[in-house]
């Protein structure tokens, strides 16, 4: 929460800002430099990202896609997987032949896996021409952290504590026009024993409602038609406040904002999903019909080991309810297979509850032990080749639902916000409950709603024509 010394902080940041505009406009002969950021990972590493954009255009810098033209490349990183590790590492190895050719280019790494420290020296170690990296915990210090850099020619590496504070007022830029992303909260207090998260991003913490609802009110102003409110675990917003509020009311009160606009949110934790939240989303016609809701495992056993505090029977209970509350809800979640410990048995568990709750589309993961996890630690007798089987097998488990819910959806019409064209000129639109319909029409089109009557289905994908 705001306070006086969040203020002052972000006044000191202010002023590097200011100073870094001349600074800057003369290390790059006087013109304005280019500036790439990168994201990896999930929804609030692009928020952080939206903020150093916003502070690096305050500074002077005119964003670009193009890392080749680039003089200031920033890479905001994923700890979440390694796969998102990997792919970080190899794209920061390609960065080292353009900073031969162009000494000048100041090489950023930032976000999660900056957090862990035997990551940051790696990375120190390992990429010489990387001049800074920075933790979550200090990107509202990214100003000051240029600025040193720029001025000492010295690379540095920062990587703070968590100090339970929420900067307020940071610049920022947003990537879409008419849809963007509003952070209400930051931090995770789970600990589920796989997850790294609350170790690289900290402890819970909620912006005051008044200010999330104020944000919205100007997203929703300058036009914007989707608004997704993003939290390690929204349904936890609220804690700590002197005054109660709930995630479900600051829902409510967002919902009531004048104006034509949809409503997501993401992420919630099954065991503060509460009845009073599918009420708010049953009550309203701009909150949307689609609710991501990870459920990880369908073995009690397993979900006690991974520390996630409810087990199927209470996951069903709210999942039946939601059902019954909502027409058309559209349910996904996150599924890992083959933690350790986990059985054949178990896992024939999980394909139990998949079938029974019939889920959209999951986002479905091998385990992948993170360092300084508790699961990193335990025993995990299953090779990775038999967990790779399970995964096919879930797969073909969800393919055969999907494909069954996408023609239940055949000769139906559905209100559609329109996102993007295609390469081949195909406009795609996405429905309230988080699927992709193809229709034919105009870009004109982008960024409004529109109805589309779905004419045919295959497995995943919609087709269908605007009516």
């Amino acid at each position: 929460m705001s306070d006086v010394n969040t203020i002052e902080e972000l006044k000191k940041q202010e002023e590097y800002m200011d100073m870094l505009k001349d600074i800057l406009f003369m290390r790059y002969n006087n013109i304005q430099p280019k500036a790439h950021v990168r994201t990896y990972g999930c929804q609030q590493n692009v928020a952080d990202s939206e903020k150093i954009k916003g502070m690096l255009e305050t500074m002077g810098c005119v964003l670009t896609e193009n890392a080749d033209e680039a003089d200031i490349i920033i890479f905001n990183t994923c700890a979440v997987r390694e796969h998102a590790e990997d792919r970080v590492f190899g794209n920061v190895g390609e960065l080292k032949a353009l900073k031969r050719k162009k000494p000048s280019l100041l090489i950023g790494l930032c976000g999660c896996m900056m957090e862990q420290k035997h990551i940051a020296e790696r990375i120190y170690k390992s990429f010489p021409y990387v001049g800074m990296v920075f933790g979550t915990h200090v990107i509202h210090k990214f100003p000051e952290m240029l600025y040193n850099a720029v001025t000492t020619g010295k690379r540095l590496v920062e990587r703070g504590e968590d100090d339970g504070k929420i900067y307020e007022g940071i610049p920022m830029h947003r990537d879409g026009s008419f849809k963007g992303w509003l952070s209400v909260m930051y931090g995770c207090d789970n600990f589920c024993t796989y997850c790294i998260v609350p170790h690289v991003r900290g402890r819970e913490r909620s912006r005051k409602p008044q200010i999330v609802i104020d944000e919205a009110k100007a997203m929703i102003k300058s036009g914007y038609k989707e608004i997704t409110l993003l939290g390690q675990n929204v349904n936890s917003y609220g804690k700590g406040f002197e005054e109660k509020t709930s995630f479900p009311e600051l829902l409510k009160s967002i919902s009531e904002i004048d104006g034509d606009f949809w409503i997501r949110f993401m992420t919630s934790h099954p065991k503060d999903a509460s009845k009073k939240l599918i009420d708010v989303i049953a009550g309203s016609d701009k909150i949307c019909n689609h609710i991501h809701l990870p459920f990880q495992s369908g073995s009690d056993e397993i979900l006690k080991r991974m520390n996630r505090h409810y087990d199927k029977e209470k996951y069903m209970e709210i999942v039946n309810y939601a059902k019954k509350k909502i027409p058309d809800l559209s349910l996904t979640s996150d599924v890992i297979v083959g933690f350790p410990g986990e059985t054949y048995e178990d896992f024939q568990k999980t394909l139990d509850l998949i079938r029974e709750v019939e889920f959209t589309s999951l986002f479905t993961f091998i385990y992948s032990p993170r360092v300084g996890t508790p699961a990193a630690k335990m025993d995990d007798p299953v090779p990775y080749e038999e967990k790779s089987k399970w995964f096919s097998e879930l797969l073909k488990v969800q393919e055969e639902i999907a494909a069954k819910r996408c023609a239940e959806m055949n000769g139906k019409t559905y209100r559609v916000l329109v996102e993007e064209q295609k390469k081949d000129g195909i406009l795609c639109a996405r429905t309230q409950n988080n699927i992709i319909v193809e229709v034919s029409g105009s870009e004109e089109l982008i960024g409004t709603f529109q109805y589309a009557e779905v004419t045919e289905s295959r497995n995943w994908i919609l087709r269908g024509k605007l009516v």
